[in-house]
């Protein structure tokens, strides 16, 4: 995967070395050349000095043919801006914005742009929203037989009946949370942009769940 992070403070940094240690293709963007002092020696990603929602930076930084971006800077308003033209003008199809103020973040949910307020910010939060089909589960059990996944939910089951696109069998939709609401009455729920899946999948399940979401990806992607 090609991966944007916009803004290499603590948080981006950080998700840019777990990305590139990973293996993954990252292109980091700030305004300040010293800002990449964070980033670790040897850090193999690409560097480039400018704004998140400058789309010839972004262009330099691979939007053309990226899979992810999270907009992580300070300030609210530029990473909903570049967000909105990661989404809108690139169709990039895993996009995350860091939101300070909890109460606009309701409102980009129901835009279909996923937040996460710095209050409850995590590194493996946001790699579970921009890397959807990667292996991190939320929670297992002591067993290993199961496991709590969660997922963004693919542009392709908007206006679809959520349970009718999983798979039957080892599979089960325990929540959504839509607009930093979580609800458990899921049985009928019609999936919106935006929306968050808790997914819990046995083991033997797992494969058959990356199939759904990856074939719903392939759907959604231009």
């Amino acid at each position: 995967m090609h991966v944007i992070i916009v803004g290499c403070g603590r948080v981006g940094s950080g998700l840019a070395a777990g990305l590139a240690r990973e293996g993954h293709s990252v292109a980091i963007v700030d305004k300040q050349p010293a800002a990449f002092r964070r980033l670790p020696w040897g850090f193999s990603g690409q560097r480039v000095v400018g704004f998140g929602f400058d789309r010839t930076h972004l262009e330099v930084a691979g939007a053309e043919h990226a899979d992810a971006l999270a907009a992580v800077t300070s300030g609210d308003n530029s990473n909903i801006l570049t967000a909105r033209i990661a989404r809108e003008s690139y169709d990039i199809p895993n996009v995350v914005a860091r939101i300070y103020d909890p109460r606009r973040a309701e409102i980009f949910q129901r835009l279909g742009i996923p937040t996460v307020p710095s209050v409850s910010w995590t590194i493996d939060q946001v790699f579970r929203r921009i890397l959807p089909r990667s292996n991190t589960f939320a929670w297992s059990d002591g067993s290993g037989h199961l496991h709590l996944v969660e997922r963004p939910l693919p542009f392709a089951w908007a206006g679809r009946r959520i349970s009718d696109a999983l798979p039957a069998n080892g599979v089960r939709l325990v929540a959504v949370t839509r607009a930093t609401v979580p609800t458990l009455e899921v049985a009928d729920l019609v999936g919106q942009e935006g929306d968050m899946l808790h997914l819990m999948v046995s083991t033997d399940a797992v494969g058959a769940l990356e199939a759904a979401f990856g074939a719903a990806d392939e759907v959604s992607r231009p």
